[in-house]
């Protein structure tokens, strides 16, 4: 009875280590691959508990989970002709476990390097504006440069953003200097259309005046009550252009009357005498 006992304790110890060495346990967010004597498995093991052969089968788990890969700074010359230094980041995601582990060494090196030159070849193919403006289409294109590759790996790229555009600071200093030329410009055409209006309205005030010269009177008025108002001790009186005008018409009609006049009177005065 003793021995028998003894079997069933082995058998069932021999038992126990089969399965903890047979047994593997699948998070959610995983797939297994699964090598029997070296041979893939069609079908990848799904979460929870997947069992092997013991000594016979191998099982690699792929992660399924989006990956963030960051994408160090790269230099380049655009199609401008301006070195700039440009980094990015590459979110993707393994949707094939089998090419993953079959297809490519280490796919996220591979995604790496295949992003690394990518952004080079994009930041050759594209202007300074384009890198600084227009970042969503380069978005787009360096993800269908990357995608491409990538989906013989059994990898998605889900998207592609670049993340900073470093320039030299000669050109800093350049493009802030044409900034501010281009707000001195925007100042000057402002200033000269308030200017234009300004003479429009002044025409049309001159014109309303013209019609009506007491309303020239009342304007004038009213300017020197503005400016008494201010408790200056100088006050400055506008004198109609007008009136000037009008004595330079009328004062040589009326000097040459009184030279005549004086001048009989001295030829009547000289000639009593005699």
């Amino acid at each position: 009875m003793g021995v028998l006992l003894d079997v069933v304790a082995v058998l069932v110890g021999l038992g126990v280590l089969g399965f903890a060495a047979s047994a593997r346990v699948v998070r959610q967010y995983e797939r297994g691959v699964v090598f029997r004597l070296g041979r893939l498995l069609t079908a990848a093991r799904g979460p929870g508990l997947a069992m092997l052969v013991p000594g016979v089968d191998r099982l690699h788990k792929v992660n399924m989970q989006i990956m963030t890969m960051p994408v160090p700074a790269q230099d380049g010359i655009t199609r401008d002709n301006v070195t700039v230094r440009v980094d990015a980041v590459v979110y993707f995601n393994v949707v094939d476990p089998a090419k993953a582990i079959v297809s490519v060494q280490d796919y996220a090196f591979a995604v790496s390097q295949v992003a690394q030159t990518s952004l080079r070849s994009i930041i050759g193919k594209s202007d300074l504006d384009d890198l600084l403006t227009n970042r969503e289409r380069l978005n787009e294109d360096l993800e269908l440069a990357i995608d491409s590759p990538a989906l013989g790996w059994g990898v998605h790229i889900d998207r592609v953003e670049i993340k900073d555009v470093t320039l030299p600071e000669s050109m800093k200093r350049s493009m802030s200097r044409q900034a501010e030329a281009e707000r001195e410009r925007r100042a000057r055409i402002i200033s000269a259309d308030g200017e234009l209006q300004a003479s429009h309205k002044l025409a049309a005030a001159a014109a309303a005046m013209a019609d009506t010269p007491a309303a020239l009177q009342l304007r004038l008025l009213e300017t020197v009550v503005e400016v008494a108002a201010e408790k200056n001790s100088t006050l400055v009186l506008p004198f109609p252009v007008e009136l000037l005008r009008f004595l330079e018409k009328v004062q040589p009609g009326a000097l040459i009357p009184q030279n005549a006049e004086h001048h009989g009177g001295g030829t009547t005065a000289a000639e009593t005498p005699h």
